[in-house]
Parts: structure tokens; sequence; C-alpha cells
């Protein structure tokens, strides 16, 4: 018979396994090492085994059931045992200059700030990607110097390679935009409302991203066509990111994203010969419209001058569906998202926009990076429309509907806050072409309604995000990641950046400590919306009704911006080959108004139509028939002239003090001004001096400014007078209803342009002598008003 063994004293009382036994990964012992042993593996395998330990059962399974625990989730189970057991290895505190201090513990380093990623070769000599220094960047590697290119040569393979993989595929639509950074600063708190964070102090301030595109042209494609332009913002907030997706017009074309793919296949190049490009005019566009009658509304806003904005910053944006608050009691409201700019609404005219295009197809982008460069930072005005359930219900129209609107009558906006864009990216690429937004991105306190096309936009980004950006590790890219900390159990993937450490990658679990945690109502609850309804494929009732905000739109715009909607609506119409399309656009047009039918008919050539059948035989009545809110007259701005571009021409003999007078007194209020002439550099002027010109009549057109200054002096005026090109320009600066100034003899030139001086009436055109000052100071009352659309009837004398 054995002798039982003698308990070894410095051990404890239990059987015990040798210390190497815990260096294994294969098998280990039943029983904890002794706490004493300092060697990291063991030490390691002691925290691990303790931290299982206080994790006996999982204690919040008895919680994922029932109705109440859904709509009051718990936070996970933890382990108050974390510290080295969650480390991925014990040799991790062995510090290199590559591999750095051991992870912090809950920290995410791979999201945050975009100066851990932020990159400058001053100083430095060229390199490869992999560190090694460049002797020649000129010279390919060959076998003598006539001799044949080596395949050794890794340098030259390396560049070639990456140049050929520089390119991303562009995004389907909104492919050409621009961006930039910026905060939102909080007016007053929505608590009541709202559990957002965002909104939940008066002076908060959450940085963004902001990203304004063109919809139907491709990446290359220009800045000033016709179309609606998106609105898209990156609020990095405290609790995660939320993206708000919107556009310059509060409604879409469609009312289900089952469509969404037929809308965008018509209105993009024609698929046989890949033409028009970036333009709505030609036949499946028109063709898709015309047999959807519920786009007719959104048709009156794209043939509106909102479809040509001036600059991006003086248009507005909406988040266009109808959203929710949520607040911490879980109570519901919806709402409806709303920019309004300082600078207030403005718009090209389509013969300026057509121009530009060729002059300055950059046009838009340029004016958003020289503006923040400047100093002169966008600003808009957050507004909200608040409204509830039974609200809704109330309405003639369907708020789920996104082809409709709230009219301001029946919800005026309220504004709790600003967005001001401050920062130009350092990179185009790594920021504003690698940014990525999602419908889907909401945060704590922001949920969504049942309207079906907001439906398909939360599932549809993040396909188009991962064929974009290569796999579905994209928010890790450092434009996209959250500056509040991101810790989960997602692993692996094309481009994964984060290194994770330690050996769990599941929920629940007690190896890592129970960590990461589900918050419980501390995070996300969805608002628990009752339902209960059959599937079916279909419509509301009220969704039928097609044409009575289209009429609101068109009633609620001034003369001017009516007679702009029926020329663009003929211009586009007249691209389309197919007359029968042409006449069921008419048709449909009859129903929303006889005076536009009547008069893109006329425009066309055509008789009138018979009215298109209404799918709804006895429409509701609209509850509001004109809101004013809904012209662009209603937005005049701060009244200021702060970045509005003045042309100054000039040519040798031009009457220089008084050049210089005026802008400096235009400069002195925040106006841009450039000095045109026949060439670019010095002219000399009736006093001696030289102005240099910064711009010549060739490569800066009258299309690109706001208003234009003639300086007198017989010599420069009779030069300019027999120059085409001065000529046009003056001519394109009346035509388009901007502010003229002529000064002495200048009048000279604008009768050469065919401009009738004895106009009564038109605030715009300021033919004067004598006080330069006084002069000045009329020039910029009339330019604040941006344009003077009561030319237009004077037009026909031109």
């Amino acid at each position: 018979m054995s002798k039982k063994p003698t308990p070894r004293k410095d051990k404890g009382a239990h059987p015990q396994a040798a210390d190497s036994a815990f260096k294994n990964t294969d098998s280990g012992p039943a029983l904890p090492p002794d706490p004493s042993n300092t060697n990291p593996a063991v030490s390691k395998a002691s925290d691990t085994a303790r931290m299982a330990k206080e994790m006996p059962y999982n204690p919040t399974k008895s919680n994922e059931h029932g109705h109440d625990n859904a709509l009051s989730p718990v936070q996970g189970a933890t382990s108050p045992t974390t510290n080295e057991a969650l480390a991925s290895t014990p040799s991790e505190e062995n510090e290199t200059s590559k591999y750095g201090k051991a992870a912090k513990p809950g920290v995410n380093a791979a999201s945050g700030s975009l100066n851990r990623v932020r990159a400058d070769s001053t100083a430095q000599p060229l390199t490869t990607n992999q560190g090694v220094a460049v002797s020649d960047n000129q010279n390919s590697l060959k076998a003598g110097l006539r001799g044949p290119a080596l395949l050794k040569d890794f340098i030259l393979r390396e560049k070639l390679t990456h140049f050929d993989h520089e390119r991303i595929p562009e995004r389907v639509v909104h492919a050409r935009g621009s961006g930039a950074h910026g905060y939102f600063e909080c007016y007053e708190p929505l608590t009541r409302y709202t559990r957002a964070s965002i909104f939940a102090e008066k002076g908060k301030i959450t940085p963004l991203f902001i990203r304004i595109s063109t919809v139907a042209g491709e990446r290359g494609s220009k800045d000033t066509a016709r179309d609606v332009r998106g609105f898209a913002i990156k609020f990095y907030t405290d609790e995660g990111n939320w993206d708000l997706v919107g556009n310059n017009m509060p409604v879409f074309f469609i009312q289900d994203a089952m469509k969404f793919p037929d809308l965008v296949h018509a209105v993009k190049p024609e698929p046989h010969h890949a033409m028009p490009q970036a333009a709505s005019a030609h036949d499946t566009f028109w063709d898709f419209v015309s047999l959807m009658p519920e786009s007719t509304h959104m048709l009156m806003w794209q043939m509106s001058d909102r479809a040509i904005p001036r600059s991006f910053r003086m248009m507005q944006g909406f988040g266009v569906h109808t959203f929710r608050f949520v607040n911490e009691a879980g109570e519901s409201v919806f709402v409806k998202f709303h920019w309004s700019p300082k600078l207030g609404t403005h718009s090209l005219v389509w013969d300026e926009a057509v121009k530009i295009s060729g002059a300055d197809p950059d046009f838009n982008r340029r004016d958003l990076w020289e503006a923040i460069d400047a100093g002169e930072y966008p600003e808009w005005e957050l507004g909200v429309q608040i409204f509830t359930e039974e609200d809704a219900e109330k309405y003639s129209f369907d708020v789920l509907d996104a082809t409709k609107l709230v009219p301001e009558e029946l919800v005026p906006v309220q504004p709790v806050g600003r967005i001001v864009l401050n920062r130009n990216p350092d990179n185009f690429f790594a920021e504003t072409e690698q940014v990525a937004f999602c419908a889907a991105h909401v945060v704590p306190g922001i949920d969504f309604s049942n309207d079906p096309l907001l439906a398909g936009r939360i599932h549809s980004y993040i396909d188009t995000q991962i064929s974009r950006l290569g796999g579905p590790n994209f928010h890790e890219l450092p434009i996209n990641a959250p500056l509040s900390p991101v810790h989960n159990n997602q692993r692996d993937g094309m481009h994964r950046q984060a290194i994770h450490r330690g050996r769990v990658a599941y929920e629940p679990n007690s190896l890592g400590g129970g960590c990461p945690f589900q918050a419980g109502t501390a995070g996300f609850v969805s608002f628990p919306e009752p339902i209960e309804q059959d599937e079916v494929r279909g419509k509301p009732e009220k969704f039928a009704e097609h044409f009575n905000q289209a009429r609101l739109f068109y009633e609620s715009q001034a003369p001017f911006e009516q007679q702009h909607i029926a020329d663009a609506f003929r211009f586009e119409l007249s691209k389309v080959t197919v007359a029968a399309v042409r006449e069921r656009v008419v048709s449909m047009l009859r129903n929303a108004s006889e005076e536009l039918a009547s008069k893109v008919a006329d425009g066309l050539g055509m008789t009138l139509p018979d009215a298109m059948p209404k799918a709804l035989e006895t429409p509701p009545s609209p509850e509001v028939e004109q809101s004013p809110s809904l012209s662009l007259t209603a937005r005049p701005g701060d009244g200021g002239i702060r970045t509005r571009k003045v042309a100054i021409m000039i040519a040798p003999g031009s009457n220089g003090t008084a050049a210089w007078e005026i802008a400096k007194s235009l400069q002195k209020q925040g106006a841009v001004v450039r000095f045109v002439g026949p060439r670019i550099g010095p002219t000399a002027t009736a006093e001696g001096e030289p102005i240099d010109a910064d711009a010549s009549l060739e490569n800066q057109p009258g299309v690109l400014f706001d208003g234009l200054v003639l300086p007198d002096g017989d010599e420069a005026i009779n030069t300019l007078a027999m120059n085409d090109l001065a000529r046009d320009f003056v001519h394109d600066q009346y035509r388009h209803c901007k502010t003229i100034l002529a000064l002495g003899s200048a009048a000279t030139l604008l009768e050469k342009a065919g401009i009738d001086l004895n106009s009564k009436h038109d605030a715009g055109l300021l033919v004067m002598d004598g006080d330069t000052a006084a002069a000045a100071k009329q020039f910029m009352k009339a330019l604040a008003k941006h344009r003077h659309f009561e030319r237009e009837a004077a037009q026909a004398k031109v």
C-alpha cells in the first residue's frame, strides 16, 4: 500500500500542477497556479482563471425574454477582474519602436482624431512604401544606358503598381462632391424631445464633416448641372457617428425604395451610347417620371432655380424623410430637419449655368474652398419641425411619403443650432472621396419612421460603401472613424486596421471578463412602435394624391421663379426625341397647374393634351395653398456682400483713382475684387500709375462674377468697346440680372453691348457721374440684392 503524499506547505493543502504547465496553449491544469508566481505566462493564467470563475453562469440570460425586458434591456455582466487577463500575450510589455507600449485598457486607438494619421514629408528623403530611401527617382534600372529595363527594378514596379490602383469605384450617385470640416453648436437643450447627446446642452460643440454633391453626374462632370444637390453631414458625436444624409430639396421623386434603381437607371446616361452626362434632359428620364405621377412635386423643385445654386453656401439642406426623436423616457415625436444658409438662398440662371460649366466646371467646389481658406466660414442654421403621430394622422398627406413636405404653416421650423465649416480637408481622396455616409448611422435619441424609401436607404448604403471602399472595415478609415470609442467583437475582413488584444471575439464570454458588454438602456434602444398588420406589397391610400403639393410649390414661387420653372420644363422636354413622352409630361403638369402646362406646351409648339387621369379621383383638400417659405426670395440672407465676386474692368487709360477707391470700399465690406483687363499684368491708368490686372477677359468671363464696375476713361472705354470679349462680359452681366456700375464715359460700353440705358425700373443698372464714394455705396446696396429679376422683362431689347 502506497503512502499518501505529504502536502507542500508552501503551495497550500490542495493538489498543484507544475508552474510550467501554465505556459502551454493546448491544455491546462484543473486548478489555478500559485498566485505568488510572477512569471508573465503564469500570472496571466492566474488572472484568467480568476476572471472566468467570477462568472459561473450568464446572469443576464433571464432578461432576454419578455416584453418588459425588450423595452428596457439590461447592461451586460462583467467580471471585476480584467487587467492582464485580457492581453493577447504577456510579451506585449516588450516595447519596440514599431509596436509601441502595451495597449491601454479600454482604448481602441484605431478610432479618434485625424492627427494620428496625418503625414508630412518636410525635410525628409524620398522612400519606397517600405521605407527604403530612393536614390534616383528619374530613371528606371537598365542594363546599360541604352539597354533594356530590368525586371528586378522593384522601385519602378512599386511606383507603377500603386499608380495603376490609385482609383476606387466612384459613387453610383453623388459621385461629384466637395467636402469640409466644421462643427455643430446647439442653441438650447432638446432633452424634452430627444436623448441625443448632440442636443443635450446649450453651447455644446460637436465636430462634423459635410459633403455636398451633385447626384446624376460622374466624378468628372460639372458643378453647375441642373440637378439635385446632396447635403450629407457626419456628426462625430460623443455617442457615435450620426449621418444625416439629405439633399437641398425636401422631397424626392419616388415613394418606395423599390423604385430607386429604376430612377437612377433612367436619369443616368442612356446605356446604348452613354449620353448625356450629368443631365436629366433626355428621353429615358422623362419617360420614367411621366409614368410616375408621384414625381410631379419633385420635378417642380428640380426645374426650379433650386437645381442650379449660385454657391453651396447659398442653398438649403433637408433631411427629406420623417425621422423620430426619442427622449430618455422612451417617448417619441416625429421630426424633419432643415438647414438654412446664413447667406440666403441664391441661384444661377440657366444661360449662366451653361456658360459657367465651360469657363469653370469646378465653380461651386472652388467657391466653397476659397471661402473657407479666406476665413469666410459658411454657416447654416439647423431647424426642426416637431409634430406628434396624432398630428400627422390629421394631415391630408402622409408624412411617410417622401414626395411630400410638411408646410411651415402647419408646423413652424424651430431653430435649434448652427453648423460652421471652418477647415478644408488636407487631402481630397483620403477625406472627401473616402468619407462614407450611411442613412443607417443614427445615435440614441434619433430613430427611423416607417418611410418605405428610408427603409431601403438604411440597407443600400452599407452595400455601396463595401463595394467602393474594399470591404466591411470602411468605418476604420480615418475620416469615417468615430471620436467615441469603438468596442465590439467584429474581426478581420479586408483592410482591417485595429489590432485587437486578447483571445475573445464573442459575447457572452467569461474569458474576456464579459467585455465588451451590452450597454442596456444606456445604448441605442429602438422605439417600440406597436405594429399589427398583414404582410403586403402596396402603398397607403394617402400616397395616391400626387399633385396638391406640386401645385403648392408652383403657386408659392415669385413670378420670375414661375417663369424659370416653365423655361426649364420647355428646355428639358425639347431635348426629348419622342413626342409622346413630351405630351405625357405636359398632361401630368395639367393636374398641378394649368398655367404652367400651357406655358410649356406653347414653348414646345404642341397642342395642350388632356390632363392625365389621377390615381385618386377625389383628392383631399390641402390645408395650405400657398407657402411663402418655399420661394428662394423668402431667405435673402444677412444683407451683406461678403464673398460676392466683383469685376472691375480696366484697360489702358482707365481712371485708376476711381477704380482703386471702389475696390477698397468693396474689400472693406468683404467682397472679393478682381481687376479684369484685356490681358493680365500691369495696365497703365489715366494717372500713369499701373494697376496689375489679375484676371483677363479671356480667362475670367462675366458669368463668374456677381457684379461689374466700369470706371470711366475715354481711351479705356474706346478700347473695350471694340473688344468682343468685353462686350460679351457686359452683356452676360446684364442678361443675368446682376448689378452693374458704369462711371462717366463707361456708359458708352453699355450701349455698345446693346443695353437700354433708359430703363426706369432697374435698380441694378447704375450709370453715374461725380462722387465715386456715393457711387460705391449705391453699388454695394444693389449688389446685396444678388439679382435684379425685374430686368428680365427687358431682355428682348438686348
